[in-house]
């Protein structure tokens, strides 16, 4: 079991790996700015790449550190799920997605440099993969390591 687990947890480690690859990707050399909340739907996977790397290099406490890492991913899905339903207007941006502003009078240049500044909008989806916000795609990915650590965790707590 402990072997199957080891395989799983390098599995999932890889693909933390590659998501937090391809999202710094679409930011750096394509050029879509994240909003808010598409850089709170990254910690579940940084998390989990430190986490899971503390499992391997520890060796102890894997039971406590895969719930940890559920946790993370649970919340990604709670997170990704509420990016959805405020693109789809289902929901109102909140406070995450504050888009600033100050109500001062600004010169030309001050304002010029608040626009470069400004954060985007939750609402708005810059960048779409198969015709899905990557906030979608990511809520799905989110439900199934959720589901995949479960495993995980259950599968320690089977005969040692």
């Amino acid at each position: 079991m402990f072997e199957n687990n080891k395989l799983i947890l390098n599995r999932v480690l890889i693909f933390c790996i590659l998501s937090l690859s391809i999202a710094y990707f679409i930011q750096y050399i394509l050029g879509y700015k994240p909003c808010n909340l598409c850089l709170i739907e990254r910690i579940p996977y940084l998390a989990s790449v430190i986490l899971i790397s503390l499992i391997f290099i520890l060796n102890r406490f894997k039971k406590i550190i895969a719930g940890i890492v559920l946790l993370f991913f649970i919340f990604g899905a709670i997170i990704s799920f509420y990016h959805v339903g405020i693109e789809q207007e289902f929901f109102k941006e909140s406070f995450v997605c504050n888009l600033g502003g100050s109500k001062d009078a600004l010169s030309t240049e001050q304002l010029l440099k608040q626009l470069e500044n400004a954060p985007i909008s939750c609402k708005d989806v810059t960048f779409r993969f198969l015709g899905l916000s990557l906030a979608t795609i990511n809520t799905i990915i989110s439900i199934l390591l959720s589901g995949i650590m479960l495993k995980v965790i259950k599968n320690y707590g089977q005969n040692k």
